[in-house]
């Protein structure tokens, strides 16, 4: 996967609308499937004060609704609004993928092993960019001197790594 150059002032304001898109879609949806199905299948009004017994139905309403804000934003992902949002996300699902197999990767990176390097090189950069990305300063200097000293120890080495060589398919392989 390439690293791709983002406008952050972009990034935010594509992912602030789609957030509070996907937030009112989903409770407007919600209450308009709920009340879709109280009507036709729901218990009739009791007395004052007692429930209904429909709580399913509004739950089926609220899964509805998730069901059809989530189709639509998957069939949404390819546009250009929503280039540098779904790029990211794919990102943070790569950071989580390569988290779960980091004492591996560097085990193997102590052992100097090429694969090792490129997949930590492009961890270390990515998450640099994302934590940038998403106002992340607390951790951002964590990662940087990470980064440096990979850099340093691939330089000492004499190897040539770079982000870019980083394929998702070498997690398998290590």
């Amino acid at each position: 996967m390439q690293l791709m150059d983002i406008d952050k002032q972009t990034y935010r304001k594509n992912t602030n609308l789609v957030i509070m898109g996907f937030v009112a879609s989903l409770a407007i949806l919600a209450l308009v499937f709920g009340a879709i199905l109280i009507h036709f299948f729901g218990a009739p009004a009791s007395a004052s004060g007692e429930s209904t017994g429909n709580f399913h139905l509004n739950v089926m309403g609220v899964v509805l609704a998730l069901g059809l804000c989530s189709a639509v934003l998957n069939s949404q992902k390819q546009k250009p609004f929503l280039k540098e949002v779904y790029y990211v996300w794919q990102l943070k699902q790569l950071h989580n993928q390569i988290y779960r197999k980091l004492a591996k990767i560097k085990q193997a990176a102590d052992n100097n092993e090429p694969k090792a390097f490129i997949i930590l090189s492009f961890y270390f950069a990515s998450l640099k960019q994302v934590y940038t990305l998403d106002d992340n300063t607390l951790t951002l200097a964590t990662v940087e001197s990470d980064l440096n000293q990979l850099n340093d120890k691939i330089a000492a080495l004499g190897l040539t790594i770079t982000p870019e060589q980083f394929e998702p398919q070498m997690l398998e392989q290590i």
